[in-house]
């Protein structure tokens, strides 16, 4: 199980149509007409041709496979006291009193510098279930971080 945001749902969405009503008539030209260049064990053309669509078709099934068992995040969290998957959480780190603001949230949409998280990493599994106000430890290269939770939006 995937969690994709409903932006990110919609972006594969459009990527999986113009694979398959585009890319895929595009692809299919080409094999057509690098096919009617001869010999086709030495037609680099052709070769190339079909390792794209290989490639395209590949993708095209990742991405139905993704989202059909993906489940979609909602943006909102203000009506839960814990911390899930789609929820902002402004966390304070004890030695410094830093505050940072992050969204959990599943691989498919972490974006660090816009600070999405994944649920998997160290801080986003040590956030998930917790409540406004617990401190949680995580352990990273640089030794052992602890932060508060200030806020789960």
């Amino acid at each position: 199980m995937e969690f994709l945001s409903l932006e990110r749902q919609k972006e594969l969405e459009k990527e999986l149509d113009y694979l398959v009503k585009v890319k895929r008539k595009e692809i299919s030209q080409s094999l057509s007409e690098s096919s009617s260049l001869g010999d086709l064990s030495e037609n680099a053309e052709y070769q190339e041709a079909k390792e794209e669509q290989l490639r395209n078709e590949q993708r095209i099934a990742e991405i139905e496979d993704l989202l059909s068992h993906a489940v979609v995040i909602s943006d909102s969290c203000k009506k839960r006291s814990n911390v899930e998957v789609g929820c902002f959480v402004l966390v304070k780190r004890l030695r410094s009193n830093f505050e940072e603001k992050y969204q959990i949230v599943g691989s498919e949409d972490v974006d660090p510098l816009a600070g999405k998280i994944s649920y998997e990493s160290p801080l986003g599994s040590a956030l998930l279930g917790k409540k406004k106000g617990h401190t949680v430890r995580v352990l990273t290269p640089r030794g052992e971080m602890r932060y508060t939770i200030v806020e789960v939006e």
